[in-house]
């Protein structure tokens, strides 16, 4: 079970510390303030992940059992890598037989059985190349992309949605059977188009938003879940 941080402290460190650094412009001394006094900050130095971000994946899978059985994971906007170290762990995933592909236009450090890839996803060669590296067919893909933000609400939100729907297009094409997706997206609805595609071609489809994400954020989780396949004619499609 996924436990919240409990009380002040998992870590020794006192919460409620205040940043002193007086050049430092007011929101940013905020945000800093924010960010050394989270107890899910706290937690992932304490328990060996790169990111705070690791828990909304653990959180969401201890409701939906997205990781269970998982063979093959190809995790998008994967810097700086808390999602692929779950990844790597379910699925035994190993530098002799690579199941993780990574890709991210940000540099991210190595990772054990994590194949990365500094590279845009949406570069044209982004699709093929992350099939060829994460070594079969995928039966998970997972995407925390979001576009830098703009500090324009809506903006931002169209941003992210379309990278939110490049994400699903490429999870249908390259999902086996019975495979799942979840992306990052943000409040303020999704797509009709989207969702319509994702509910024909999944079992169930549905919108989380785990604790650890932070009240305050606008950000959500797209997850569908139980890839139904492709048919005949759709593959045909494809491959022409």
């Amino acid at each position: 079970m996924t436990k919240p941080p409990i009380g002040a402290n998992r870590t020794g460190r006192k919460l409620g510390q205040r940043v002193k650094k007086k050049k430092l412009k007011a929101s940013s001394r905020q945000w800093l303030q924010r960010h050394i006094n989270d107890p899910y900050v706290q937690r992932a130095q304490l328990e060996g992940y790169r990111a705070r971000a690791a828990f909304k994946l653990l959180e969401i899978d201890e409701k939906h059992h997205i990781l269970k059985g998982a063979r093959r994971i190809i995790d998008l906007g994967a810097a700086p890598g808390s999602w692929s170290q779950i990844a790597a762990k379910v699925t035994d995933s190993t530098d002799e037989d690579v199941r993780v592909a990574a890709i991210d236009f940000l540099e991210m450090a190595p990772l054990p059985g994590v194949q990365i890839l500094q590279l845009d996803f949406l570069d044209p060669e982004a699709p093929r190349k992350l099939v060829e590296a994460v070594g079969g067919v995928p039966d998970l893909v997972i995407s925390d992309m979001a576009a830098p933000t703009t500090g324009h609400q809506r903006t931002d939100h169209l941003r992210t949605m379309h990278l939110c729907e490049a994400a699903a297009y490429f999870a249908v094409e390259v999902l086996a059977e019975g495979g799942h997706f979840l992306a990052k997206t943000f409040q303020g609805g999704t797509e009709r188009d989207l969702l319509t595609m994702l509910k024909q071609n999944f079992r169930q489809v549905v919108h989380v938003k785990p604790a650890s994400s932070r009240a305050e954020s606008v950000e959500m989780f797209l997850l569908a879940k139980g890839f139904k396949g492709r048919n005949e004619e759709a593959q045909a499609a494809d491959d022409a």
